[in-house]
């Protein structure tokens, strides 16, 4: 589904991204981890549209999409929950959710059907749907950006440490949403801090490292990777005759806080 390819990029003339090659299939959800400095943001950021790539490829489907401006990749069905700080406070929860709805907006029928929508899949949408989303809890907040990004039922969604400054309860509570968005068919590509979560949600997992991809596989099989175990997990563990081990990392990385 999607494809990076020998990716290349950065900022000021620097490059951040040293070749990066990463797959995600269909109906999969794929965790990006690494210390800080890898480039995991950066290459969310080049397939969103927000970063142009200085070389390599980016397609989805097949076709190219590096370089395309960020509303040709909504189009076609890419949508990213940014980091932090992506809701506008002194808005209410529905005016934060229908702006997720501005390429769709002219569409009055359409856009009443994708608000039913996403209210159902996620109640708080109606719950606190005059509330300010400046009153939210993290975890709140989080919800209803995913909920935003969702008024335009892409295929791909992209987030960005989804679990940052969250509590125990809206971490449970984005790991569920996120089981729930694949389980209905949404493709995820999300990168991760917190690698324990983001393993154990995903079917895939990628380890980045100087802007390269130095390690990917089943995410079961990266999670209990000897040396992912000691840098990220606090621990090493043993390879079975039924979990046969992904190639290593080669190389040494500081960890991010897990």
């Amino acid at each position: 589904m999607l494809q990076l390819k020998a990716v290349v990029a950065g900022y000021g003339g620097g490059s951040v991204l040293q070749g990066v090659d990463l797959e995600c299939a269909e109906r999969t959800i794929t965790c990006v981890v690494g210390p800080n400095g890898a480039g995991k943001s950066t290459v969310l950021r080049v397939i969103s549209g927000l970063l142009a790539p200085a070389e390599g490829e980016v397609r989805m489907d097949g076709e190219l999409i590096g370089g395309r401006p960020p509303g040709e990749i909504l189009r076609r069905g890419i949508a990213q929950v940014p980091q932090s700080h992506a809701l506008f406070p002194a808005m209410s929860v529905q005016e934060n959710v229908l702006m997720g709805g501005y390429l769709i907006r002219r569409d009055k029928r359409l856009l009443r059907e994708r608000l039913d929508q996403v209210r159902q899949r996620l109640p708080i949408v109606a719950e606190r749907a005059r509330d300010h989303a400046g009153n939210l809890s993290g975890g709140q907040r989080r919800m209803v950006e995913i909920a935003r990004c969702l008024m335009l039922d892409p295929r791909l969604i992209l987030l960005d440490e989804p679990s940052l400054g969250l509590d125990p309860r809206g971490l449970a509570g984005v790991a569920e949403v996120i089981h729930e968005l694949n389980q209905a068919g949404t493709t995820v590509l999300l990168v991760e801090q917190n690698v324990r979560l983001g393993l154990s949600l995903a079917t895939h997992g990628v380890v980045m490292e100087g802007g390269r991809v130095r390690l990917a596989g089943p995410a079961a099989a990266v999670r209990d990777n000897p040396e992912i175990a000691s840098l990220y997990l606090g621990g090493e563990t043993r390879w079975t005759s039924e979990s046969p081990p992904p190639s290593p990392i080669g190389g040494p990385a500081s960890p991010p806080t897990a």
